[in-house]
């Protein structure tokens, strides 16, 4: 009988993945049970290098969410310390441990530099599956602008809340090398609780996906600002609002101003198109009073304009044509979902040569009329407008950021 009672209050949970294809991750199989003690069963091929950090880490969790009696049974595929922490601790709150108390971060073994700048250059975002550590690894050395950490559409239903795990331990232990580090949460209210996991861990930006009012957007606002407490600590985190629908597109001006956190708008015209129930095409004419929309609206309320993805990544000329035509509508960088199309995009969002010589001499000729005090800015026998003028110094400091030319990028 007391067995029989033991068996029925033991509680089971699962997280991972297995199977011959999966790399740099591990399943995990836990049982917590009234009595008994912590058993660890471990099935690795680099047991004989790594068992013990393997079980310390095991370990580690454990105690941090209070389980004194459980048998954690792992099968080992090459995953580092940061993803075994996030497994065992998914399955063990699939088990009904630690409720939502309980703190089994890892150590944190990278630090946030600093805040990024607001206008800093978004030519190219990495969409990383937030449940797919493997491609979380090397992201950086691809030199992306920004990483993008999903929570979103490539995460299954049932897996948001190991994904959520995964990713708040990527942001403490992987250096992304530079990029920026943003988290696309999932649609409100979920969206909150991915917050909470991961606003601690000082991400850079937030994208918000499925925007379609301005209080969508002042909801992440405050609650990141309630999560950090009065004052935070001086380092911003960023919002990026995705409009997805129609309704979103008409309401972009009001999306871009509702909170001083707002750097960019973008759009999603996988769900766009889907909303006005036509096909997306490679000529884009579906989407095109849209994405101008978009540009015009960022452009109004002072933020940046990040086009959307480009889905083929077999097709380079396509991802080439589609960049170019991005940079001439006013879009400043777009997304990827493979990293052999940021370089593409980078030169594709870059001035050209011919463009920074002639921003540069319509510069010279600005500062020089202005030492002379001189109202009218000639260029040869060319006068030139002051419109002309903001744009040609936009368009070197956009050249400065990408290291084409030298000087300070501030």
């Amino acid at each position: 009988m007391a067995t029989r009672k033991r068996a029925r209050s033991s509680r089971h949970g699962q997280a991972g993945r297995r199977g011959d294809d999966v790399r740099s991750d591990l399943f995990v199989s836990a049982t917590i049970a009234p009595s008994g003690g912590t058993r660890v069963r471990l099935a690795s091929k680099v047991e004989s290098f790594y068992g013990d950090s393997i079980r310390e880490t095991v370990d580690g969790v454990l105690a941090s969410l209070g389980v004194r009696h459980a048998t954690v049974q792992i099968e080992d595929q090459g995953a580092v310390p940061f993803v075994i922490a996030a497994r065992v601790e998914a399955a063990l709150r699939r088990a009904g441990a630690g409720g939502r108390g309980g703190d089994a971060r890892p150590e944190r073994t990278v630090v946030r530099a600093g805040p990024t700048a607001r206008d800093r250059l978004r030519r190219s975002r990495l969409y990383l599956p937030g449940n797919e550590p493997k491609f979380m690894l090397n992201a950086g050395i691809h030199r992306p602008d920004a990483i993008i950490l999903d929570l979103e559409d490539s995460v299954h239903p049932n897996d948001k809340d190991a994904a959520r795990l995964l990713v708040r331990n990527a942001l403490r232990s992987v250096d992304f090398m530079g990029a920026e580090r943003m988290v696309r949460i999932n649609q409100l209210p979920l969206g909150l609780d991915d917050l909470d996991a991961i606003v601690p861990e000082d991400p850079d930006l937030i994208l918000i996906p499925k925007t379609e009012h301005a209080d969508q957007v002042r909801q992440v606002h405050d609650h990141i600002a309630e999560l950090r407490g009065a004052g935070g600590d001086g380092h911003p985190v960023w919002l990026m609002p995705i409009l997805e629908s129609a309704l979103g597109v008409e309401h972009a001006h009001e999306i871009g101003t509702a909170a001083d956190t707002v750097v960019a708008l973008t759009i999603g015209l996988e769900d766009y198109t889907a909303d006005l129930g036509v096909p997306k095409t490679l000529a884009g004419t579906e989407s095109s009073y849209a994405r101008t929309r978009l540009v015009n609206a960022a452009r109004a309320a002072g933020v940046q304009a990040i086009d959307s993805v480009f889905g083929d990544v077999g097709d380079m000329d396509g991802l080439v044509a589609w960049a170019e035509r991005s940079r001439a509508l006013g879009f400043e960088g777009m997304g990827c979902i493979h990293p052999r199309q940021i370089e593409p995009i980078h030169r594709a969002f870059a001035p050209t040569a011919e463009e920074i010589d002639k921003a540069q001499k319509i510069v010279a000729a600005f500062e020089e009329a202005d030492r002379k005090g001189l109202g009218v800015v000639s260029l040869g026998t060319r006068m030139v407008d002051p419109p002309v003028v903001k744009r040609a110094q936009r368009l070197i400091v956009t050249a400065r950021q990408a290291g084409l030319i030298p000087g300070s990028t501030t």
